[in-house]
This record gives C-alpha cells, sequence and structure tokens, in this order.
C-alpha cells in the first residue's frame, strides 16, 4: 500500500472522510501580537480544497495535500461547546476556513450544513462559512436562527479569471451571494487579498457596485481589507506551480510575521481607495477592518486603529449585538 503523502495538486482529486483527531478548534494562525488580528477561533474540520489559487498558503503549508473533511460532526461541536463555556461572557466567531474552503465540498460532504444546525443552539458563537465557491443550496432552507454568517473572498473578475483558478466566477459569487442573504444569513465579505496590477483601482471600485447591488449593505455583517502576503519560501513554490503568474515580481518587504507584503505606501493606498469606494455604500455602523496589518497602518486608511486585539474581537460583538440584536443566549 502506498503511504507516500499527497502533494498540493495531487490531493484535489478525491476527497477523505476522516474522524477528529486532538483539539480541532483553536486561535487563526496568522496571529501575531505585533499586528491587530481579529481574534477570530478556527474550527479545522476541513483540509485542502479543489480549487487552485496561485497565492494559496496551503502548497506551502501542507505536509500532506491529501483532501480530508471530518465525517463526525458531533465530535467537532462538542469540542466547541466545551471551549465557549469557560468564556460565557465572550461571544466567539468561529470559522472553518483556515485550511480550506467552507462551503466547496458541500455536495459531497454536507459538514457545513450540519455546522449550522448546530450553532443554532449554541449561546455565544457565531460561525464563519468563508467560500470563493456558489456551493449554497443545501444550505438555503436551514433554520440558521442568525448564528452563521456566509462569507465570501471577494477579487476583481480579473484576478478571479487569472489567479483564482477552478473557483466560482465573480458572476456565480454574487448570484449566491444574494440568494443566502434572502434566506436570512447575514453576509462577510473579505477584500483579500487585493493585488497590485494595472488597472487595479478601478477594477475594485467596479467589484464594489457589484457587490451591493447583489446584497444589501445592512445584510453584510463585517467586512475585511488585506493585502497580498506570502511567507519567503513561498516564492518559488508559486513560481514552480503556476509559472505564468506575475505575482512574485511585486516590490515587496518582510514583515516582522515573517511575510512578503507590498511596501507600506502601497498598501495604504489600495487601502484607502477600496475603503472610499465602500463608504459610497454603507453607513459608519458597518464594521470594516484590516486583516493582519500594524497600527499606523490603520492610522493611514481610517484615522484610528483598536486598542488591541481583544478590544477588535469586542467591536464585532458589540455591532452584532447593536445591528442584528445577537446576544449571548440561544
Amino acid at each position: 500500500m502506498n503511504t507516500k503523502p499527497l502533494n498540493y495538486k495531487d490531493g484535489k482529486k478525491e476527497i477523505q472522510a476522516i474522524p477528529k483527531k486532538g483539539e480541532a478548534m483553536g486561535t487563526c494562525a496568522t496571529l501575531n501580537r505585533k499586528y491587530i488580528c481579529c481574534n477570530v477561533q478556527v474550527l479545522k474540520s476541513v483540509h485542502n480544497c479543489p480549487f487552485e489559487c496561485s497565492y494559496c498558503f496551503l502548497q506551502n503549508y501542507l505536509n500532506d495535500g491529501a483532501t480530508k473533511s471530518i465525517d463526525d460532526i458531533g465530535t467537532l461541536i462538542e469540542e466547541v461547546k466545551e471551549k465557549i463555556s469557560r468564556e460565557p461572557r465572550r461571544l466567539f466567531r468561529i470559522g472553518t476556513w483556515e485550511l480550506g474552503d467552507s462551503l466547496a465540498l458541500e455536495g459531497s460532504t454536507g459538514q457545513a450544513a450540519g455546522l449550522v444546525k448546530e450553532f443554532a443552539g449554541l449561546g455565544n458563537a457565531v460561525l464563519e462559512l468563508k467560500t470563493k465557491s456558489d456551493c449554497v443550496d443545501s444550505i438555503l432552507n436551514l433554520n440558521h436562527r442568525g448564528r452563521t454568517v456566509i462569507s465570501w473572498s471577494m477579487n476583481t473578475e480579473y484576478i478571479i479569471k487569472t489567479e483564482e483558478h477552478r473557483t466560482a466566477s465573480l458572476e456565480d459569487r454574487l448570484q449566491a451571494m444574494h440568494k443566502t442573504a434572502n434566506a436570512g444569513y447575514l453576509i462577510g465579505l473579505h477584500f483579500d487579498p487585493m493585488i497590485f496590477y494595472a488597472g487595479w483601482g478601478k477594477d475594485y471600485e467596479k467589484l464594489v457596485n457589484q457587490v451591493f447591488e447583489a446584497v444589501l449593505p445592512d445584510r453584510v455583517a463585517w467586512i475585511s481589507i488585506g493585502s497580498l502576503r506570502f511567507n519567503p519560501e513561498m516564492k518559488k513554490k508559486i513560481e514552480n506551480n503556476y509559472p505564468d503568474n506575475r505575482l512574485t515580481c511585486a516590490e515587496m518587504v518582510l514583515g516582522d510575521d515573517a511575510k512578503m507584503r507590498y511596501v507600506k505606501p502601497l498598501r495604504a493606498n489600495m487601502y484607502r481607495s477600496l475603503y472610499n469606494s465602500l463608504r459610497r455604500h454603507i453607513s459608519k455602523d458597518n464594521l470594516i477592518y484590516l486583516c493582519m496589518e500594524r497600527r499606523d497602518v490603520w492610522d493611514k486608511v481610517f484615522g484610528y486603529h483598536p486598542d488591541s486585539i481583544e478590544h477588535l474581537d469586542s467591536l464585532f460583538a458589540q455591532s452584532l449585538y447593536k445591528r442584528f440584536g445577537l446576544i449571548n443566549e440561544p
């Protein structure tokens, strides 16, 4: 029997149902105290996904690239219940997307629908399912009780076509977003990673307009903005796996979290441009945050910064309560 671990691409060809082993819930791997992190908790329920984004960190992270999905939702929920019970006054945001796409495998696994049903009965937790797919049909008729946010990673049509291979088209994502909002779910928007290229400014402005033609601003729970970043050793893997891409040609600098990023003036300019486009559609009550950026970048973009990681975490809870009446009880 061949037990050699599958590589990143070969592992996308089939799905393995696996039992939960060890702890599945923990802190987002990108957390770094020198940057402001949103303090989301992650539930490692899927590993790898069928998509091939040229910038995906999984090509540098997974030791075994096999696509896996935990098949026993009960064991996942038991761990979630045990951990959230330790801090009953905190509203936990828990996502399943750290090591894969939350919905791309749904047609084969049904995992997301099972989690939505379970989270509907939890008192101090909100589930975030983040995707680049349009696989939402299995969750549209569920009694989610407002405890699940369906989020999309959004990028321009150019980036989807050139870098986000095998993902749902922009049109299909927008249609799925519209259907999901009509089913009563709150929507999350993640404009991350923003990628620099000729014409990026007008394209991201157009993207924002298209998003708010598909969903009303008052159904959006939160919005994140971030830019392309990766570990230095991943540069060669990107170039080997996707030799036609130009991502690694940009001028980048190494941050204290050991990730390469665009130089700060360029990042701040891109963020401000997108933020200004968003503000034409949303109110000041909509929560917008930067993903893994320092306080000075927040100041350059928004004119303020949260005091700490914990402060930003509390801003999420305050926003969900103020805007949607979501409180810590089932």
